[in-house]
Order: structure tokens, then sequence, then C-alpha cells
């Protein structure tokens, strides 16, 4: 039976990997694989778990106390997303992009870069990433060139989202967890972050040449705007104020932060039932919360459940511990155990990764021994793991949520950023994390 269950997560990680060319959504993938699996985990009870092999409703127990944590990743991740979504359907954004005029390549690529970066830890990275490929779209007419910046916007985003608690989900669910607290994800990781941006952006700083040619506004619809300045910039100030406020109120209140979330969105849903209550119908509908959870990607949400179920149910037959223990016998270092993972998330998915990880280590006591301190709260391997599955990904266009969402909103082929960008990505990737090394490794701290 446990062959049988890592068979049926294999099989389903090939399908989700594979997405566009076997075009199957891997929500669809990742919902049959993590049912499957807790369903073989159910007839294979005596085998794969032996303490429960007595007490049907002992399964029923623990698969609801891993649900207990998924939802809350969950109604997190449905409320940021609103938000982020009601700003934008109030071109809020446009308040600081509206400023850009320049149209010197390399200060192009700079200003992109870093207002993706700072966008992606206020917000999260696969909506900046859309965000911005919005505003590119506005600025450069050129396919090629636009793609250069498309790329940069995948390595800023994830390196950006990778030091905020709420900027990439990885970073996200190791917070939410308890592997690791707000202070210490932005002081340890927003170097090592920054470096992994900057590094890309110098070399390519003496590629490019020239400037952009913008393209001509032809629609009208692209003219139009269903908000007035102070209504865009109410909702941006309030918008970006309410998820800066979710790890405020996780630390005054020390309730989970989708509840935080919840109170965010529920302060801006009744801002805006008053801002609009006077429009007509069809304008109130397109500015309202109701009318923004239509345009919610509930494909993602329920990608994230099927996957963390199917992670639970191999932490449930101790096949997450056998990888552990594999890991510590064969690389025997938390950095090369979390390089590791970081380069291997841009083949597959960071979100199980990190779930695997989560559930392959626990959280220590302080003093358990040299190993042990390692996976402490706010640990050297907690911290580490964020940076390199927020920033491993961008090595490949298919390794982030990120990247995948620019290469279907642009249509850049997998080959061509093999070429231009990876290698790019890799170098930061690399570069940040030595500068994490050397800020925590034990020979510079003294160890």
């Amino acid at each position: 039976m446990s062959f049988l269950l890592l068979g049926i997560f294999i099989v389903g990680y090939f399908f989700i990997a594979l997405e566009h060319k076997y075009h199957i959504d891997k929500a669809a993938t990742a919902l049959v694989t993590g049912t499957l699996c807790w369903a073989v985990l159910a007839f294979g009870l005596p085998e794969l778990m032996p303490s429960l092999m007595h007490d049907a409703h002992g399964l029923e127990h623990r698969l609801l106390h891993h649900m207990q944590d998924i939802s809350s990743i969950l109604f997190f991740l449905l409320g940021a997303m609103t938000i982020v979504e009601l700003v934008d359907a109030h071109n809020g954004f446009s308040v600081i992009t509206d400023k850009i005029t320049t149209r010197n390549k390399v200060k192009l690529l700079w200003i992109i870069a870093v207002l993706t970066f700072f966008f992606s830890a206020a917000l999260d990275n696969l909506t900046t990433s859309i965000v911005m490929i919005s505003l590119l779209r506005k600025l450069i007419d050129d396919k090629h060139t636009r793609w250069l910046f498309a790329g940069v916007v995948v390595i800023s985003a994830n390196a950006g989202g990778a030091w905020s608690p709420i900027g990439d989900i990885t970073t996200t669910m190791l917070w939410i967890g308890g592997q690791l607290t707000t202070g210490t994800i932005v002081q340890h990781l927003i170097l090592p972050s920054i470096v992994a941006m900057v590094v890309p952006l110098i070399i390519l700083s003496f590629r490019v040449k020239g400037e952009v040619t913008s393209p001509k506004i032809t629609d009208k619809a692209e003219l139009s705007d269903p908000t007035s300045s102070f209504e865009r910039n109410l909702i941006f100030f309030l918008g970006v104020s309410g998820l800066l406020f979710v790890p405020v109120f996780k630390s005054l209140t020390h309730l989970p932060p989708f509840m935080g979330m919840m109170l965010s969105l529920g302060m801006l849903w009744v801002v805006t039932e008053l801002l609009h209550h006077s429009k007509n119908v069809q304008a109130r509908n397109s500015l309202s919360v109701v009318g923004v959870l239509r345009k919610i990607d509930t494909a993602s949400v329920l990608f994230f459940l099927g996957i963390l179920l199917a992670v639970s149910a191999l932490q449930e037959a101790g096949q997450l511990l056998a990888a552990a223990a594999w890991l510590e016998t064969t690389l025997a270092d938390v950095y090369l155990i979390n390089i590791a993972i970081g380069l291997f998330s841009a083949i597959v998915d960071n979100v199980p990764l990190v779930a695997a990880s989560m559930g392959m280590y626990e959280v220590t006591a302080p003093g358990a021994g040299v190993w042990s301190d390692y996976f402490v709260q706010d640990g050297i391997f907690w911290q580490f793991l964020a940076y390199c599955a927020g920033t491993g990904g961008s090595t490949l266009i298919i390794g982030s949520a990120a990247g995948v969402a620019v290469m279907g909103l642009e249509r850049i082929d997998f080959m061509w950023y093999l070429k231009r960008i990876s290698l790019l990505a890799l170098a930061g990737y690399l570069a940040g994390g030595v500068v994490y090394w050397m800020m925590f490794g034990p020979v510079f701290a003294g160890a």
C-alpha cells in the first residue's frame, strides 16, 4: 500500500508539472491526487497506520486535524486575492504606475524590478506579476523586449515575496505554521532577496541598450476609467494598508492570520458599499466585492487544497519522515538541503515541497542538540527554506506561480526563457544564498 500511495503522488506530480503539455488543469490533478491518497490511506489502514487499525474514526480525526491548518491557508489566500482584485478593479495601482515616464531600457528595467519587488512583498508574487504584465503592455510594444522585462518581473516578484509573510504562499505557510515569525522573516531575508534581484539586473544592465517604443492606444475602452481620482487613491491606500495590517493583527491578538485578513476585507467591503451606493447597478457591481469575487482564481485555491491534502497523507503514512532521514544522511547540511529543495522547486511546484518539508521536520525546542537547533522556531533551516523555495523557482518559467502566470499571459516560450533568463535567475539565487550563509553560517557566526 505504501508503494501505491507514493505512486499516486508521483503520477499526480507528473501531470501537475506537465500541465501545459497535457492540457489538464493542475487543480483538477491535485484534487484527484489528494483525495485518492487519503482513500488509499483508509483502505491500507492496518499497514500504513498500525496505531489506528482498530479506529476508523481516528483517521477521520487526523484528516480534520490537517484540514484545520489547510483551511487557514485557503481562507487567508481568498481574502488576500479579493482585496487585490478590488484594488485593481478601481485602477488603484495606476496611482504608482502612471508616474513612470522614462523610456530608457536600463532605467525602466530597474524601475520595473524595484516596483515588482516591493509590490510583491505587500501583495503577493502572483498578483504582482499579473499587474506588472498589464503595465508592461502599456509601456513596451516590441514582443521580445517585453519578454525580457517579463523575465525580470518573475525574478523580482519571487525575490520580493520571499522576505514577506504575505508575499509568497510558501513563506505564508511557514508563517502560519509557526515555523517563522514576522520580524525574523523581514530582517533576515530581505538582504539575500535583494541580492537575488540585483545580481541579474546588474548583468542585464550591461546587455540592454536604447529606448523602448510604447504602443499606440486605439481602444477607447482603455482610455475610459470607471473611478474617480479620489476613489482610486482611497481604495489603493485602504487595500495596501489592510494587507500590511494582517501581521500587526496577528502580533496583537495571537489569532490566526486569516482572521486579520477577513477583518481587512470586511472593512474594505463596507467602504466600497458606501462609496458606490448611489451609482447605477452595472457600475456598482463591477466595483463591489460581490462582482470582484467572480474574478478570483478559485482554481489556484483548489490546487492548494488538493496538493496539501496529498502531502498530509504522505506525512501520516510516514513517507516524509523517511525522506527527511535520507536528506540528512545524503547531504548532511541544512544549507545544501535547502539549496536542493529550491532548485527542485523550479521543476515542480514549491507549495508541495514546502508542505513536505514542514511534514518532514518538526519545530524543535531550543537546546535539544546542534542539528535540532536549526529547526527551532525562526531557526536557520526554516529561514533558508523560505528564501530558497521562494526564489529557486525563478530558474525555470514553470517553477513558480508568478512564472506560470507570466508564461500564460505573454505566451513566453519555455526554451526562450531557459536560454535568456534561467542563468540570470540562477546567478541571483546562488548569490543570495551565499549572502545568507555569510550572514548566519557557523563560520561567520563564530561557531
